[in-house]
């Protein structure tokens, strides 16, 4: 028997979708219980889920990490955030909408959040530059990070970005010097800070808000050095070889947590994060809320060393001579 590829059973899927949604319309047109039915269609829906999660290779998730879909991080801070005061600027260049952040809460838990933007329309895409900051993004970032810590709230950072903009403008801004100070700093801010991949977690792009003591990603979420595309023009000088070069990068969730990079996996709802948002949300902040209560009863010292020694044995490399 021939395996179907992952576009065959994508189709099924959605197939399956739709026969659901007509039979449950059904119902409610004329009143006739078709539970058993409704049943053999979920468990069979259930069943190619399972079986297609199981076909992705790490090009497919790359693809689901950019699903135009995919929840945000405005729509995780609508579903999550309670009285959220977004804060503005950088007091040098401007207002990056690339990247947000603002003070809210979960409970009695205060907290500074900060998140990558990508926008969903076309005119919110242009005007969060598709999710890549400018260095006047990562300086506001950090400017509310060191208020953060001066109020003694921590903080929370959603990843989502394809990379930092690279254009001339924001070479000319200090774009690489305003990524190596957030990391810098990062490291040595005395307040308990959690991470999670939302979608994208591009290159220094993501490092720039990446670094803490607590590190999550979404199961259909990507982290790496270079994105897939960009490997493959380097390596075969033919963006076509991108499913090669994700397989090379090991960037998926579970490379990362195998690596050590990643201290868990939040897994997305049936259908990945953009089929049901608020069950994704749901399990971003019960995993905020544990995180936060873990690591406020760290002495601070000891969270800054292992903070640091986190970071330090990232990668493997080899001293020659």
């Amino acid at each position: 028997m021939v395996e179907k590829s992952v576009a065959e059973l994508e189709n099924l899927v959605l197939e399956v979708e739709h026969q659901i949604k007509d039979v449950e319309g059904a119902c409610q047109k004329d009143g006739v219980d078709r539970s058993v039915e409704l049943k053999v269609l979920r468990e069979r829906y259930e069943a190619l889920h399972e079986k297609l999660r199981s076909r992705l290779t790490p090009y497919d998730i790359v693809k689901l990490a950019r699903h135009p879909l995919r929840p945000l991080t405005a729509d995780y801070i609508s579903m999550i955030i309670e009285d959220f005061v977004e804060l503005h600027g950088d007091r040098h260049f401007g207002d990056d909408k690339a990247i947000i952040c603002g003070l809210g809460s979960i409970g009695q838990e205060r907290f500074l959040f900060i998140g990558q933007q990508k926008g969903k329309s076309t005119k919110e895409r242009i005007a969060c530059n598709f999710g890549m900051p400018n260095p006047e993004g990562y300086r506001k970032a950090l400017q509310k990070m060191m208020l953060a810590e001066k109020f003694g709230l921590p903080i929370v950072t959603l990843i989502d970005t394809p990379g930092a903009n690279p254009d001339i403008g924001a070479e000319e801004r200090g774009q690489a010097c305003a990524i190596a100070e957030n990391i810098y700093k990062m490291c040595r801010l005395k307040t308990p800070i959690v991470n999670i991949v939302i979608g994208e977690g591009g290159s220094g792009g993501a490092l720039g808000i990446g670094i803490g003591d607590k590190f999550a990603i979404l199961e259909f979420a990507y982290y790496s050095v270079i994105s897939p595309e960009g490997c493959a023009a380097i390596l075969w000088k033919n963006g076509e070889n991108a499913s090669e070069a994700a397989s090379a990068l090991q960037l998926t969730a579970r490379d990362l947590l195998r690596f050590g990079v990643a201290d868990e996996i939040l897994p997305e709802p049936l259908g990945a994060a953009h089929k049901n948002p608020r069950a994704m949300a749901d399990s971003i902040k019960a995993y905020i809320v544990r995180c936060l209560k873990e690591l406020k009863g760290i002495p601070i010292e000891d969270l800054l060393e292992s903070r640091y020694n986190r970071y330090k044995r990232t990668g493997k490399y080899l001293e020659l001579g």
